[in-house]
Parts: structure tokens; C-alpha cells; sequence
């Protein structure tokens, strides 16, 4: 009896310490695996940041990214090739509120959309039409500008054309994807699409077109007395609409800039911006 006791025994201390061994073995993997994948997280925590915030985002580069196109009175270059103009000083002044650098790229205007999903820029600021497909697409602030498309001709050849049927003969310039090409295309318009709205003022000058359709305010800016186009004048205003800045889908960049624009409209800081590019008639009120 003592002896089957014994063995009992001796059985059962073999059971525990084959039974702990075997469960301090799973305990340890279980942590250790744990642990590595806390220290993933952490680890990818550490380099997205706040995945949920494009503020926090262009907070930690240090640079807001700005895709524009040269559009003057809204973005060019000076004499010193530096980006000025309505929408660059403004997109400077929220850069410096952000405590980021401003950083202007040139994008291709029928890319825009995919620019932004690439994270190559942080938002679309060039006076950029609130259309349907702008925003559905994007983040778009409030808007901030009126504008129209109008038509671009000839001072000499103005009064041929006082409507829009009697410029269905004409060929236009238009810049691709812009508000201008969808006015061409909504009067059924024969036109060709160029890079840029600038672009399209040199064709018309050459006469490689005989019109183009662009922005208003660029129009303004760049043609008829005292402008490099002294001979070109805008007639019909084919289309109204709106300026917004467009941000990535969903992206907190947007309200931050509409407070922005808020403060800087209340503070008059806007105003006179706009009047040192004479787009002031154009203001939007915040």
C-alpha cells in the first residue's frame, strides 16, 4: 500500500511538472507574440500618426503642399520666380498659422483629383470651380470667390459675334478639365484642350484659335489696356460660379481652412489681399 502511494505520487509530480513546463512554454509564445505585436502597432502608430488627420499629417512634414497652375491674378511668379498672387498669399498665411512651410507645385489641371488621392500635394488652390465632379470627388471648403467663363476674341472681330450661335463656326482653346472646357462642351463648341488657361490666350493671339473660354477673373488680369494682350477683349458670360479650395475626401484640412478664411475675412486681412490682385469685387463673405 505505502509503495502504490509512492508511485502515486511520483506520478502525479510528473503530471505538474510536465504540465507547467508545457504551460509556462505556451504563456511565454503568447506573451512574446503579444509583446511583437504591440510593438508593431506602436511602431506604425509612430510613423502614420494620426492616420485620421490630414492637419496632424502636413503638421508632422512640415509643409503644406499646394497644387496650383499659372493663373494669374490667382497664382504666377514675380520677377524673382516666386509664387504670388491671391491664392498663393492666402494658402502662405494658413501655411504660417499651421506652422508649416508653403510649398507651391504645378500639376497637370485634369489630374487634380488623383494628385490629391497620391498625396503629392495637400489641396487644390487656384481658384478652382465648385462643380458637381469637384465635389463629389474632394473635400471642399466654402466658397470664397465669384467667377465666370466668359469668351476670349479679337477686339476686331468682337462685334461678328454678339451670341452664342454665332460662335458655333469659331474654334476655342479651352484648358482640359477645367470649368471652361465643360461650357464648351454644354454649348457644343468646337474646341481643343491645352495644358493651361494661359496657354489658351496664346493661341488666340497667334491665331492658331479663334477664341478660348476662361475665368473672369483671369481675363481681368490678363487681357485688353496695359496687360500682355492689349488686343484681346472677353465678351459673353457663359456660365456663373463659385471658388472653393478641395482637400482629400474626408479630410480635416477643409474645416481648418474655412476657419481660416473666416478669420481672416472678419480681421480684413482677405480684403486687402484681394485688393493688391483686384479680385475684391469677387469676395465671397465667411
Amino acid at each position: 500500500m505505502k509503495r502504490k502511494f509512492l508511485a502515486m505520487a511520483l506520478a502525479a509530480c510528473m503530471t505538474l511538472a510536465f504540465t507547467a513546463c508545457g504551460g509556462s512554454t505556451g504563456s511565454g509564445d503568447d506573451a512574446a507574440s503579444s509583446d511583437a505585436d504591440t510593438a508593431q502597432e506602436a511602431e506604425s502608430t509612430e510613423e502614420t500618426g494620426d492616420a485620421d488627420s490630414d492637419v496632424a499629417y502636413i503638421q508632422d512634414k512640415g509643409t503644406l503642399v499646394v497644387g496650383i497652375t499659372d493663373f494669374e491674378p490667382m497664382d504666377y511668379k514675380d520677377d524673382s520666380g516666386n509664387w504670388i498672387g491671391f491664392d498663393a498669399d492666402m494658402a502662405g498665411k494658413v501655411a504660417e498659422d499651421l506652422g508649416v512651410a508653403v510649398e507651391f507645385v504645378e500639376i497637370d489641371w485634369d489630374n487634380k483629383i488623383l494628385e490629391l488621392e497620391n498625396k503629392s500635394i495637400d489641396c487644390v488652390w487656384n481658384g478652382m470651380t465648385l462643380t458637381n465632379e469637384v465635389k463629389s470627388a474632394m473635400e471642399c471648403t466654402n466658397a470664397y470667390c465669384n467667377n465666370a467663363q466668359v469668351v476670349v476674341l479679337p477686339s476686331a472681330d468682337a462685334d461678328n459675334y454678339p451670341d452664342i450661335d454665332s460662335m458655333k463656326e469659331l474654334s476655342f482653346a479651352v484648358e482640359a478639365g477645367s470649368a471652361g472646357e465643360a461650357a464648351a462642351e454644354e454649348n457644343a463648341l468646337d474646341y481643343t484642350s491645352l495644358t493651361q488657361q494661359s496657354d489658351t490666350l496664346m493661341e488666340v493671339a497667334a491665331g492658331t484659335s479663334d477664341a478660348s473660354i476662361i475665368d473672369l477673373l483671369m481675363a481681368g488680369a490678363m487681357i485688353g489696356d496695359g496687360t500682355s494682350y492689349p488686343e484681346l477683349t472677353h465678351t459673353l458670360e457663359l456660365t456663373t460660379e463659385e471658388y472653393g479650395i478641395g482637400c482629400r475626401k474626408g479630410s480635416d484640412l477643409a474645416s481648418y481652412i474655412n476657419d481660416e478664411l473666416k478669420k481672416f475675412y472678419d480681421d480684413g486681412s482677405m480684403a486687402e489681399i484681394a485688393e493688391q490682385y483686384g479680385v475684391q469685387e469677387a469676395l465671397v463673405e465667411q
